[in-house]
């Protein structure tokens, strides 16, 4: 079964929505340093320690105006990194593994995120590709020394605008561990019914979503209901003919939870209502392949 996880990008109040998630069941949440205006971890930091079972997903990349002062007083990176508020460069990634540790107040990180890394490569895919060579190898470091478990990607358009392609990560991450015992272990990309095109791609056994399943890495789809957009644009016709007698919040998100490969998906709910809807989708049975094409035909992808 799909699972889900709670997304902390747009919560408004990062520890009532962790606090209701995990009540609801939720065993993996997502965050960054910069969400919650770059108090995400401290409000998280509240709440993890009386609940090790769930894992915590971070990342590395964007930062607060705050965070990139600091980290350019640390001598961490550079003028033009710290004008630009991203950074993958081995030396903010070395303080900002720390940083999240120390913030998040656990021994270790379950998992370590690249934040859109494609963010300030301005179509130079070789030299995007480089600089996450090299991040891949200071993770491969924080693997061995413990700091992290493993560690991924997560983009907004890095797979649709040709950035990188699944196969050219892990060729990046065999290359960075020096053997084919890498620890790349997930990928996060939007996957909705405004990003139908994934799913698209994962019906015919194509596309990143399915480059990574059949690479034995975790799919984690943001934004399954584009932020919140989807409960509004999805009418109650559209809602029948994904799912006769769905709501069109449960008939968006089993779209989401019934795409090949994909291990689960991020949503950002605050009340017990929201998430037993959420549950609701992705406890049914999986839209049959068939139909979620006639689904993806409708909306042209």
């Amino acid at each position: 079964m799909t699972a889900l996880g709670l997304g902390t990008y747009r919560c408004r109040d990062v520890a009532v929505a962790a606090r209701v998630a995990i009540a609801a069941g939720v065993t993996a949440i997502d965050t960054a340093p910069v969400y919650a205006h770059g108090t995400a971890h401290e409000q998280l930091a509240r709440i993890l320690p009386h609940h090790p079972e769930v894992r915590v997903f971070t990342k590395v990349g964007h930062m607060t105006r705050t965070q990139a002062q600091t980290a350019r007083r640390m001598g961490t990176i550079t003028d033009q990194e710290a004008a630009r508020c991203h950074s993958i460069s081995p030396a903010y990634i070395d303080h900002r593994i720390a940083a999240n540790i120390a913030e998040l107040r656990r021994k270790r990180l379950d998992l370590l995120y690249l934040h859109n890394p494609e963010h300030d490569a301005h179509h130079d895919r070789a030299r995007l590709l480089t600089q996450m060579a090299r991040a891949f190898e200071v993770c491969e470091q924080s693997v061995h020394a413990g700091q992290i478990t493993g560690y991924g990607i997560a983009t907004w358009s890095g797979f649709t605008d040709g950035a990188f392609t699944v196969r050219e990560l892990i060729s990046a991450a065999r290359d960075a561990a020096g053997s084919s015992d890498f620890h790349l272990k997930a990928i996060q990309l939007p996957v909705s019914l405004v990003h139908i095109r994934p799913v698209a791609e994962a019906l015919r056994s194509a596309g990143p979503v399915t480059q990574a399943a059949e690479a034995g890495l975790e799919v984690w789809a943001s934004a399954p209901l584009s932020g919140g957009e989807l409960t509004d644009m999805v009418t109650e016709d559209l809602a029948a003919r994904i799912s006769p007698g769905s709501s069109p919040v449960v008939a968006a998100l089993s779209v989401v939870a019934s795409t090949p490969g994909v291990t689960g998906a991020l949503l950002s709910a605050s009340t017990t209502a929201h998430w037993q809807d959420a549950l609701t989708a992705f406890r049914r049975p999986p839209i049959t392949p068939p139909h979620l094409r006639e689904v993806c035909r409708v909306l042209r992808a």
